[in-house]
């Protein structure tokens, strides 16, 4: 009965792994390979994962929940990297260091996560280059969200940063119908990525639903002309 339940616990491991997007189109028996390595740990919200300059133990992907990554800097403010969600994977370039991980890592939700562990991965990236190269992919992904949430820091002042993080998020930018946008953060992780407070976040919002151009109803917000809030930004922009 032991080793029935140790096989079923490694196949729905492997089986979440399938769904990240790090490890799509692998084969039944590498997936078996991976999940040999992996650990399943449970993060109650609001606890730590792991703090900047904590040892590497390996790399994760989000089971289930939201892990929200970021640096704090000296005057303790936090600045988040990017909230992971289910099937995300986080920390691969910790693989090649030995200086630890870069930020910290607290969840937002009730939160399952699975830990690739790093002696393990090390082996089978040695054994399997071609999965190096798909990790290499990631990496540039992550690398991406940097550079435009980098972008996003360069405006000038919340109410561009809001306006320009909306837009980026509409189907349509140049669109005068309704656009929803469903918010998979809080309000105040949000205000924390586009740097600022849930204060001055919260009165911004207030002051694009005075000028009609959102509505806020819970975590979704309705955009109602995309094209007129491309036209502030705009404006905001000195265009």
């Amino acid at each position: 009965m032991t080793a029935t339940l140790a096989e079923l616990k490694q196949t729905a491991i492997a089986n979440t792994l399938r769904s990240c997007q790090l490890f799509a189109g692998m084969s039944s028996v590498e997936l078996g390979t991976l999940a040999a390595i992996t650990a399943v740990k449970s993060v109650p919200k609001g606890s730590y994962l792991f703090h900047e300059g904590d040892p590497s133990a390996g790399f994760y992907v989000v089971q289930t929940g939201a892990i929200n990554v970021h640096r704090v800097n000296a005057v303790g403010k936090e600045q988040v990297i990017h909230v992971f969600r289910a099937g995300e994977s986080f920390a691969e370039g910790t693989l090649a260091t030995d200086k630890g991980y870069p930020a910290d890592a607290r969840a937002v939700e009730e939160s399952h996560v699975m830990l690739l562990q790093k002696a393990g991965m090390l082996g089978l990236l040695r054994r399997q280059p071609e999965l190096a190269l798909r990790m290499l992919g990631s990496m540039s992904a992550h690398l991406r969200i940097l550079v435009a949430q980098l972008e996003d820091l360069t405006l000038k002042d919340v109410e561009t940063r809001l306006a320009n993080w909306l837009l980026k998020r509409c189907p349509d930018p140049d669109s005068t119908k309704h656009s929803k946008i469903v918010l998979t953060m809080t309000k105040r992780v949000l205000a924390s990525e586009l740097g600022t407070v849930s204060e001055t976040f919260s009165r911004t919002l207030a002051k694009f639903r005075e000028q009609q151009l959102i509505d806020v109803k819970g975590r979704i917000v309705t955009v109602h002309s995309p094209v007129k809030l491309a036209a502030l930004l705009r404006r905001n922009l000195g265009e």
